[in-house]
């Protein structure tokens, strides 16, 4: 094995959290919480990762509201859950006890089709405008966030992170990107504010270094906060790669111990952050909205642009980022082979995550440490990722074929 592969597979600290290798499960959401609660159909997707080797795996999609949630079978992090989640991190530990256990904080923001409101009437984001994922099911628009909303907001992540460090989470990500609430702030595209809260770049990241500031002192200074961030969101007038730079370098001095760099958005263009085949396909066989699966069929092809997938797809901007902050550096973006991790390992970066590739073989890490030569096989088809609200979540279609 050589030098940097050795690296990836040896001990390391994410802030002062003690991991036994370089490589983290990555946040997906993946629709596996029926009625908003987490159960064995979660806890078994994590069961396999975790026994694969991996370092941590991340719970994603873990929201701080129930109005929070971009549909109603989206878990929330609140005190009827509480039991559902410490359960959760004791079986995962149980499973291995050296393993580490994230939680991803997302708010949906103004990118709702949740039906099952609890303390709105529509979803709320930074900026009134029309809801399209909400359309179909009756909401086609989002309201702007008054003071007390983002306050409200505030409190809610506050809440959320310190009920995730009780259950037994050891480290919290807060999701700044891919067009949910947070980023919605930070976007110039879907921020059109005259208050505070919009305008300069300074006054777009408030609300992100609020919610921030109110992690950490919900988990105190030791419990490591990882940051996914856009570097850009891939449309017309949304967030670049220049302003993104800035934006690292706010978080980093607000205190984020670790960065994650992704690109695109969930909203406008999301095969940004995906890569190799489009999504529309997928979604449409699984949709069962009729509304949404014409809908679909119409604007699909637009919506999911075509990105030929390649390895590595994000290093060259996030080598960039990385020269600009003193936090600690997390890749993501087409690592999947182990030539791959090498070249990750040897830019400086300090973690590796990964998604479809764990999807498509849990026991990744034992894999590589056992076979220099071993080959993934995920052909980022992503079909895994229009499952999300299939009957029983994601999985790797690959290897329901090779079974």
């Amino acid at each position: 094995m050589s030098e940097y592969l050795d690296r990836a597979f040896s001990p390391a600290s994410l802030g002062k959290l003690p991991l036994k290798n370089r490589i983290l499960k990555a946040a997906t959401y993946e629709g596996k919480t029926p009625d908003g609660v987490p159960g064995d159909l979660l806890l078994d997707s994590h069961k396999a990762v975790v026994a694969g080797g991996t370092a941590m795996t991340t719970i994603g999609s873990c929201t701080p509201e129930a109005d929070g949630r971009i549909n109603d079978q989206m878990m929330w992090i609140h005190e009827g859950n509480r039991a559902p989640l410490a359960h959760l991190t004791k079986a995962l530990k149980e499973v291995a006890a050296d393993v580490k256990i994230s939680g991803q904080m997302m708010h949906c923001g103004n990118f709702s089709k949740n039906r099952k409101m609890q303390r709105l009437k529509r979803p709320l984001g930074p900026s009134r405008q029309f809801n399209m994922i909400g359309a179909p099911s009756g909401m086609p628009f989002a309201g702007s966030m008054r003071i007390s909303d983002i306050d409200y907001m505030v409190q809610t992540y506050f809440d959320a992170a310190k009920t995730m460090k009780e259950t037994g989470f050891d480290a919290v990500e807060i999701h700044f990107g891919h067009g949910y609430g947070l980023s919605q702030f930070i976007s110039p595209k879907t921020n059109r504010r005259s208050d505070e809260y919009g305008g300069s770049l300074v006054n777009r990241m408030r609300l992100p270094l609020r919610v921030l500031e109110a992690v950490r002192k919900a988990v105190g200074d030791d419990f490591p906060i990882l940051g996914k961030m856009g570097m850009t969101d891939g449309v017309k007038g949304g967030l670049q790669f220049a302003e993104a730079q800035e934006v690292a370098s706010l978080l980093d001095a607000g205190g984020i111990d670790a960065l994650i760099c992704s690109g695109g958005t969930s909203s406008f263009n999301p095969m940004v952050y995906f890569r190799g085949d489009t999504l529309d396909k997928g979604l449409i066989e699984v949709e069962k909205n009729p509304i949404t699966k014409l809908g679909l069929k119409l604007i699909g092809p637009k919506m999911f642009r075509h990105y030929p997938y390649k390895e590595l797809y994000f290093l060259e901007d996030a080598k960039k980022i990385r020269d600009r902050v003193k936090c600690q550096m997390i890749y993501i973006g087409g690592c999947t082979e182990l030539s791959s991790v090498e070249t990750v390992m040897k830019e400086g970066f300090d973690f590796v995550q990964m998604g479809r590739p764990l999807i498509k073989d849990p026991a990744y890490v034992k894999h590589a440490m056992q076979d220099p030569n071993y080959k993934n096989g995920c052909i980022h088809c992503n079909r895994c990722a229009t499952l999300i609200e299939a009957p029983e979540g994601v999985y790797c279609p690959e290897n329901v074929k090779q079974a």
